[in-house]
C-alpha cells in the first residue's frame, strides 16, 4: 500500500530548529521558534501552574473519562475569560479540544457539515496550519489583504473593502489579539468597523484566539473578540491556553460556537460532539484542569495574571529596546514599527537573502519570511542584534 506514497514536504520551522540545534556557535540567537522565553532563554512553568498541579495531584481520585465535551468547568472558565458577558450564554456552546489547532480543526469540520465547500477567507499572511486544516476539511480558501510590507502595519482599507464584498456563504478567519504572525494588530476602532461589516454582510466570523493577554491586558485584548460576537447572530472562536498559561505540550484548547438561539446552538453542539467522537473521541484533561483550577481560585488567578503581566511587559520592553537600538545606530525610523507591534511576533519585511545572511554570518535564526519571536531576543545582546540587522541589510 505505502508504495503509492511520495515523501511529504518537511516543516520549515522544525527544520530551522534542527539547524539551530546543530550550530556550534555559542553566540547564536534563536528568534524562530514561536514559544515564550524568559531572560535565561527558557520557556518556564508558571508558579501558578505548579501550584494548581500540586492541588490536582493531592485531590485526584480517578482518571476516568470526562465525556466528549471534556472538562466542563474549564469550558465555563474559558467562556468567562474570552467572552465575558458580551453575548447571551444560552446561545453559546463550548467543547474542549486538543490545543488551538484541534479547536480549529473541529470547527472547520463543523463548517463543512453546515455548508459543504464553503469559502474560508484568511489573512495575507496567515499561519501555515490554517490553509491545510481548511482544505483538508473540504473547504475553499481565499485571502483578504492584511499586512502592508511598506508600513509594516495593516492594509485596513483594502481589508475592509474585501470583507464588505462577502456574503452569507463566506467564513472570515480573524486573528484575535497578537495572533497575526506579522505582529500588526487591529485597533479597537478597526475592530468596530470589522464587526459592523460582518453584521451587514452576514459572513460568519471565525476568530483564532491564542494570545489573550499578550498585547495590552486581558480585558483590552478581549475587546475585538467580544465586539464581533456581540454584533452578529453566529460566530466561532478557537481558543488556546498554550501561550498565556505556558501549557504548550499539554495541548489545551476550546472550540466555541455562538448560534442564533439556544435550539440551534444545541443542534450545532450535537454535530460538534459527533465530529469529536469520530476523531479523538475525548480530549486530554490535565491542561484543562490546570486552567480551571487557576481561573476558579481568586488567589491563583491573581498570581497568574501577575505572571502574565510580567511576560507581556518583558516583550514590550524588548520591542522598545530593539527599536531604539536600531534608530540610534541608523538615525532612521524604518524599524520603529517593532515597538508599535504587539505580542510575540514581528514581521521585519526583509528579503530571504538577508535572512540567510544573518543565519550564516551572525548565527541569528528567524523564519524565512523574516518573522521574529521577540521573546527570543537576549536582553544583553539587543545592541549586537541591531548591529547584525543593519549590517546584513547593507
Amino acid at each position: 500500500m505505502f508504495d503509492t506514497l511520495t515523501k511529504a514536504p518537511g516543516d520549515k520551522i522544525l527544520a530551522l530548529m534542527g539547524e539551530y540545534a546543530a550550530d556550534s556557535r555559542t553566540d547564536k540567537i534563536d528568534l524562530g521558534v514561536g514559544v515564550y522565553k524568559d531572560e535565561q532563554g527558557i520557556t518556564p512553568i508558571m508558579t501558578s501552574v505548579k501550584k494548581a498541579e500540586q492541588r490536582i495531584f493531592a485531590a485526584a481520585k480517578t482518571k476516568t473519562y470526562l465525556g466528549i465535551a471534556g472538562n466542563k468547568g474549564y469550558g465555563a472558565a474559558v467562556l468567562d475569560l474570552a467572552l465575558g458577558d458580551s453575548v447571551d450564554r444560552s446561545r453559546v456552546r463550548v467543547a474542549q479540544a486538543p490545543g488551538g489547532t484541534g479547536s480549529l480543526w473541529v470547527l472547520m469540520q463543523l463548517i463543512h457539515r453546515a455548508k459543504p465547500g464553503a469559502t474560508v477567507w484568511v489573512s495575507d499572511p496567515t499561519w501555515p496550519n490554517h490553509n491545510p486544516i481548511a482544505e483538508n476539511s473540504g473547504l475553499q480558501v481565499k485571502t483578504y489583504p492584511y499586512f502592508d510590507a511598506e508600513t509594516r502595519g495593516v492594509k485596513f482599507e483594502q481589508m475592509l473593502a474585501t470583507l464588505d464584498g462577502l456574503g452569507k456563504d463566506d467564513v472570515v478567519l480573524l486573528h484575535g489579539c497578537c495572533h497575526n504572525p506579522t505582529g500588526a494588530n487591529l485597533s479597537d476602532a478597526q475592530w468596530d468597523q470589522v464587526a459592523a461589516s460582518l453584521a451587514r454582510t452576514g459572513a460568519l466570523p471565525f476568530i483564532d484566539l491564542a494570545y489573550l493577554g499578550f498585547g495590552d491586558g486581558l480585558l483590552e485584548d478581549a475587546y475585538g473578540t467580544r465586539k464581533v460576537v456581540s454584533s452578529v447572530p453566529e460566530a466561532l472562536v478557537a481558543f488556546s491556553g498554550s501561550k498565556n498559561f505556558q501549557l504548550y505540550r499539554e495541548r489545551v484548547g476550546a472550540a466555541i460556537l455562538i448560534a442564533k438561539n439556544a435550539a440551534q446552538a444545541d443542534v450545532a453542539q450535537s454535530q460538534l460532539l459527533n465530529i469529536i467522537r469520530g476523531a479523538y473521541s475525548q480530549p486530554p484533561d490535565h491542561g484543562a484542569e490546570i486552567i480551571r483550577v487557576i481561573l476558579e481560585d481568586p488567589e491563583l488567578r491573581a498570581e497568574w495574571e501577575t505572571e502574565l503581566n510580567a511576560m507581556r511587559a518583558r516583550m514590550i520592553g524588548l520591542r522598545q529596546k530593539l527599536s531604539d537600538a536600531i534608530r540610534q545606530r541608523s538615525n532612521s525610523k524604518d524599524f520603529d514599527f517593532i515597538a508599535a507591534h504587539r505580542g510575540m511576533f514581528s514581521l521585519l519585511g526583509l528579503p530571504n537573502s538577508v535572512v540567510e545572511h544573518l543565519k550564516a554570518t551572525n548565527g541569528v535564526y528567524m523564519i524565512g519570511d523574516s518573522r521574529i519571536n521577540v521573546a527570543g531576543i537576549p536582553e544583553e545582546r539587543v545592541g549586537d542584534l541591531a548591529d547584525a540587522l543593519l549590517a546584513a541589510i547593507k
